[in-house]
């Protein structure tokens, strides 16, 4: 049916009759339309076939009405000489009965019809005259296809006024009109007449439903009258299609299965399908297509007698072709207009419902529906036939009522209302985008015309299925304009979305979601308001919060929208991303304000204030959404840390990132992650409170503590001190120093403490014998500095930025004024400075100065190895460290390592072993080397140590040297007095039978320590040393070996 309302032009008449088919001209195609028929797609038959076979029984019903005679002799005027200016549409002649003069056959000026429907009247110009009728006689004897021209033989007299009578325009008689309406062509005409003339003869009081008229027209037309044999056969299969439609696949009776005319006929319809059936006057196969044909068309309900016969009164055959005539009420110029001439046309057309089996009721319904159906197919520009469609449901309304229905008139109620609903509902589910400013008012007439449609099949329809949304005892026509308010704008958010996406995919590229939704955000709100000014004003004549629900179901699309997108982004840490993320809360945030306020305006005249319509929208909840992804990408950042400090850990090699930079690469990353995650923290448009940010600082603090216990994770400087030899007391002449002498002068050796010195050229140009180890330690130094002075930086950002909201209670505030965020990462670092400073000057003395320093320093006697080449040696470690430490560092790890020489030295002088005798006289040497060993450190940098710092740190060392230079009993004597009050006993008690304790080494060497001065007795080269610590503690003699 998509092409049923195509009208033929009124000069699309045949200009030859040699064509090989109807010389129908097509106007151009209407706009598509997607409207359904309701009555199914019957096989074999188009809109053409049905409207041929339509104007047949139309013409043959309407046959003894004025204008609808058989040409004659008495047809005084060929139709050229009296079409409508021209146009090559002729008339079919008068009748007997029917007068010449214009005003007899003219239609009524106006129409009750259109009158009723509220249709508009047509407008036409002024007739216009005739030159000549020779004029109009020589066209037709131009035009071969034309009746007096070629066709079928005229009477060449004229009558008396016909002159005048040709020159006056007259109107249009019915069967001018129809013929025009139905684009039937004057061969199908011509043909038609002549079986009907052949058909009748005799029997012109026949009634037209006692015809089978697609028989009569096999048998009475031959194929001489058509063009050729190919339209000839076409032709007849139309009828034949027509035939077995009506009788076989549709027929208004039910037929047996086994019926043997239905079998016959079905024979013959197959074979007509290769080749045209001959339907001469001895043909066998006519004789059995006729016997057939009537067997089955003569058929009553009951089996008895019957004076109808039924071939075309099959549903849908008979509606199909009913609505085929009731179309060509439509102007041909103008196909939104109804003829004025719509009220006689309507008339005539009901002389074919007893051959169609058609009723009032029918009827109505099939005018309703080609009401509807105009508007749709020619582009919803006519509202007037909408209106019109609307009142004759009216009437539909009051026919269903009727308790004497037929079930054919049920079923076509149920498929035409049900067809007329869904259309209308699909646009009212998408009203949006169907109709605007210019266009809503219609929605005023579709609106009620489903709720009419509606009604009348939820009453009268029995076994109608409703839709899940008219099910229930509260469905009412508010609550339908409910649904279509949700449908709608349900549907325009997702063409909204849709039309984001410029390239056609259905998969938005990530970095593009935030911007769309942003943009989606401020589109939903213009379409909010576009809802309030223009459809909410028409919606609310059936609900009276319309804009309230439009509001409503757009908050919620938005929202389930926001929440894909949050879902999406909850497991990204990037910090564009994230501000991408705020920006669209925020908009979104301004989008509900809207929305609601939207929604309490539209609802102030309601019971509840709307407060039904507000709880049903679902807060997005911005401002707890922001605080957990703030703290969500805190969580992220700082993993993200861990990660990069567990990296750390497995690569770092403590080598200096550059000679500008001394320090550890990873320091630089981890420094530069946390002034990132903070400026990418404050990058995020939104005010963040003092806890927040608290959140931040405690996690960095938490990473930097890490960082800072990995850098003094570097061992103790435990692990670099010798272990203490076993006491002993001294003697001189030792095995190991007997037999080295002995054989240095046989083989020409040097003394041993001449070897353990390195040698003179050593000592003349010594170099720095810091480590590598080592080095890598003064870059931890300068690490922890690194970052020490980076933190500071970091609490400048953080105090200065105007993004921090302080807290409301000054009781909230956990930062005291002027403290800073990383306090425990600066005691940290504090604690692992001195921590990394002490092992890197204990492994500089004690592991890499140790050949020149610890184990050769007085090795032997003190005369000839003396301290000035350690001294060398230390300077130049010094110089190194000095240089590779940077200056805040340098401090603190000199005074380390002048502690660690200044314990080097206090070991050597009293844990040396048995290679170390010192004697009374070494005193002064000793303590002149101890007061080199403090001028290093004095003279060491630009004033980095203080001479009063080096003497407080010496006063130990100088403690034990000034014991040196005791006599040995004055040493004996001190030793018993601080032994004896360490232990408890007493002063003097040993002097009475009391045998003296074995004083603990405790490794705090000072004078007073009663363990420090029985180690200068050990290393005493005296006799009266050797023979109190023999007598006392029983200590053995030193073996041969260096201690």
């Amino acid at each position: 049916m998509a092409h049923h309302h195509l009208r033929l032009s009124t000069t699309a008449t045949t200009t030859t009759t040699t064509t090989s088919s109807s010389p129908r001209s097509d106007p151009p195609h209407p706009p598509r339309h997607d409207l359904v028929s309701p009555f199914g797609k019957l096989d074999g038959l188009d809109d053409d076939d049905f409207r041929e076979a339509a104007y047949e029984v139309f013409f043959t019903a309407c046959r003894s009405s004025p204008g609808f005679g058989s040409r004659s002799v008495v047809a005084y005027y060929n139709a050229a000489s009296l079409d409508d200016g021209g146009d090559g549409s002729s008339s079919f002649g008068s009748g007997p009965g029917s007068p010449l003069k214009p005003p007899g056959v003219g239609m009524a000026v106006t129409s009750r019809v259109k009158r009723a429907l509220g249709l508009k009247m047509i407008k036409r110009p002024p007739p216009s005259r005739r030159n000549s009728l020779s004029n109009s006689n020589n066209n037709n004897n131009n035009n071969p296809s034309s009746p007096g021209g070629g066709g079928s033989p005229r009477v060449g007299f004229t009558v008396p006024g016909a002159a005048e009578a040709g020159r006056m325009r007259r109107p249009k008689t019915s069967a001018e009109i129809m013929r025009q309406q139905m684009g039937v062509t004057e061969q199908s005409d011509n043909r038609l007449r002549k079986t009907l003339m052949r058909t009748l003869v005799g029997q012109m009081g026949r009634r037209a439903e006692t015809i089978i008229l697609p028989l009569e027209l096999l048998r009475h037309l031959k194929p001489s009258e058509f063009s050729d044999a190919h339209e000839y056969h076409q032709w007849q299969k139309r009828q034949l299609k027509i035939l077995e439609t009506g009788l076989i696949i549709h027929p208004s009776i039910p037929l047996d299965k086994s019926d043997p005319s239905a079998a016959k006929l079905r024979s013959i319809l197959k074979s007509a399908e290769t080749k045209a059936v001959d339907t001469g006057k001895n043909s066998e196969t006519m004789r059995a297509l006729c016997n057939a044909v009537v067997a089955l068309a003569w058929r009553s309900p009951d089996g008895g007698p019957t004076d109808i016969c039924r071939w075309a009164d099959g549903y849908p055959l008979n509606v199909e072709i009913y609505l085929s005539l009731v179309r060509s009420i439509f102007d041909t110029k103008d196909e939104t207009l109804v003829l004025d001439e719509v009220d006689e046309l309507l008339e005539l057309m009901k002389k074919t419902w007893s051959t169609l089996g058609m009723n009032r009721s029918m009827h109505n319904l099939c005018f309703a529906w080609v009401l509807f159906e105009q508007y749709v197919v020619t582009g919803q520009c006519e509202t007037d036939l909408l209106g019109a469609s609307l009142t004759m449901l009216a009437e539909v309304g009051n026919d269903a009522k009727k308790v004497d229905r037929e079930e054919v008139y049920v079923k076509m109620l149920a498929c035409v209302l049900s067809a007329m609903k869904k259309w209308c509902e699909k646009r009212l589910l998408d009203y949006h985008g169907n109709f605007d400013k210019g266009t809503v008012g219609i929605m005023e007439n579709i609106v009620p015309l489903v709720f009419s449609a509606g009604k009348i099949l939820e009453e009268d329809v029995p076994c109608y299925v409703t839709s899940p949304q008219e099910k229930g005892d509260d469905y009412s026509s508010g609550n339908k304009v409910d649904y279509y308010i949700r449908s709608s704008s349900r549907n325009v958010f997702a063409k909204m979305l849709e039309d984001q996406n410029a390239n056609g995919t259905t998969i938005i590229e990530a970095a593009k979601v935030s911007e769309v939704l942003i943009k989606l955000a401020r589109e939903t709100e213009e379409l909010a308001s576009k809802e309030k000014d223009i459809f909410s004003p028409v919606l609310k004549k059936w609900h009276p919060v319309s804009a309230g629900v439009a509001a409503a179901t757009l908050h919620s699309c938005y929202g389930t929208l926001l929440k894909q997108y949050l879902t999406g982004v909850s497991s990204s840490s990037s910090s564009s991303l994230m501000n991408e993320t705020i920006l669209v809360l925020q908009r979104a945030g301004k989008l509900e304000k809207v929305l609601v306020q939207m929604v309490v305006e539209d609802s102030a005249d309601c019971e509840d204030g709307g407060k039904a319509v507000v709880r049903e929208m679902i807060p997005y909840e911005v401002d707890t959404i922001i605080l957990k992804l703030l703290k969500q990408w805190i969580q992220e950042k700082l993993k993200l840390g861990k990660e990069n400090i567990q990296r750390a850990k497995e690569t770092e090699t403590w080598n200096p990132k550059s000679k500008t930079e001394p320090y550890a690469h990873s320091a630089s990353e981890m420094v530069r992650f946390a002034k990132e995650s903070i400026e990418s923290f404050f990058e995020i448009p939104v005010n963040v409170s003092e806890n927040l940010v608290y959140d931040l600082t405690d996690g960095l603090e938490h990473l930097f503590g890490d960082y800072i216990t990995f850098i003094a994770s570097c061992g103790s400087k435990q692990s670099y001190l010798p272990t203490l030899p076993p006491l002993t007391r001294c003697n001189r002449d030792s095995k190991f120093l007997k037999l080295w002498k002995r054989a240095a002068c046989k083989v020409g050796l040097e003394d041993p403490s001449h070897t353990m010195n390195g040698g003179s050229d050593q000592g003349n140009h010594p170099r720095p014998s810091t480590s590598r180890g080592t080095q890598r330690l003064y870059i931890r130094l300068n690490t922890l500095h690194y970052i020490l002075s980076k933190l500071h930086s970091l609490d400048k950002t953080l105090s200065l930025s105007p993004k921090v909201t302080p807290p409301k209670s000054r009781f909230g505030n956990r930062r005291q004024l002027g403290s800073s965020y990383f306090e425990h990462s600066r005691s940290a670092i504090k604690a692992a400075t001195q921590h990394v400073s002490e092992v890197a000057a204990y492994r500089l003395i004690f592991l890499d100065s140790g050949p020149v320093f610890y184990s050769s320093l007085y090795v032997g006697d003190v005369v000839n190895t003396r301290i000035k080449p350690a001294l060398r040696i230390l300077k130049q470690n010094l110089t190194l460290l000095c240089a590779i430490v940077t200056d805040r560092a340098q401090p603190l790890a000199l005074k380390e390592v002048m502690r660690a020489s200044f314990e080097a030295y206090l070991m050597v002088l009293l844990a040396g072993g048995g290679s170390r005798i010192f004697s009374r006289l070494d005193h002064a040497m000793i303590e002149e080397d101890f007061e080199s060993l403090k001028r290093v450190f004095c003279a060491c940098g630009e004033g980095l140590m203080g001479e009063d710092e080096v003497a407080r740190e010496a006063e130990t060392v100088e403690g034990v040297v000034a014991l040196m230079g005791e006599s040995t009993e004055r040493l004996v004597e001190d030793f018993s007095i601080v032994a004896c009050e360490s232990s408890g006993m007493g002063v003097g008690v040993a002097g009475f039978g009391r045998k003296l304790p074995m004083p603990p080494t405790t490794g705090r060497w000072n004078r007073t320590d009663p363990n420090t001065i029985l180690r200068v007795l050990c290393h005493r080269d005296d006799r009266a040393a050797n023979h109190f610590l023999k007598r006392t503690f029983h200590l053995a003699k030193r073996g041969g070996s260096f201690g």
